[in-house]
């Protein structure tokens, strides 16, 4: 699977990435978003949630765990499980029903919903570099490998 890398200079340059690839998906997804905290997570899915139309602000579901979106044809579901105590904890919010044809989800922390989250398309990981981040777009299905190549083609 490929994989695409950029270098963010700045909140801004972040905020464009995740528009870049709102504009890249074009079928349901599932985009896993990784890095420590304070790298630019929620700065791409607000990118990503502009990207697909939204204008008001957009919250970060720290504390309800799923924040989601009306956008079009799309639902945009912006999950954030840094809190999540337990990954059973998903069952009780009616997790399945946020992953259907017309959504593009994206899941910040990932790894504590583990055993009840569906398969990525895509894993976005945000680290790191001085005073700037990079990003690493990888492909994890056929979905996410169209989009990375979309990627690869379109946005250098």
């Amino acid at each position: 699977m490929k994989t695409w890398h950029i270098e963010l200079a700045d909140a801004e340059q972040t905020v464009a990435l995740g528009e870049l690839l709102a504009k890249a998906c074009q079928q349901a997804s599932v985009i896993y978003l990784e890095g420590d905290l304070g790298a630019g997570k929620t700065t791409l899915t607000r990118g990503f949630i502009q990207g697909k139309g939204h204008k008001g602000k957009v919250k970060s579901p720290t504390y309800t765990l799923v924040e989601p979106y009306e956008l079009g044809d799309w639902r945009v579901n912006h999950f954030d499980l840094y809190r999540l105590a337990d990954p059973e904890e998903l069952e009780f919010i009616g997790i399945r029903d946020y992953f259907a044809d017309d959504c593009l989800c994206l899941v910040e922390w990932p790894e504590k919903g583990q055993g009840f989250l569906p398969a990525a398309d895509l894993l976005v990981e945000l680290a790191y570099r001085g005073e700037q981040r990079s990003a690493e777009v990888k492909a994890l299905s056929e979905q996410g490998q169209k989009v990375v190549e979309w990627l690869s083609q379109d946005a250098g």
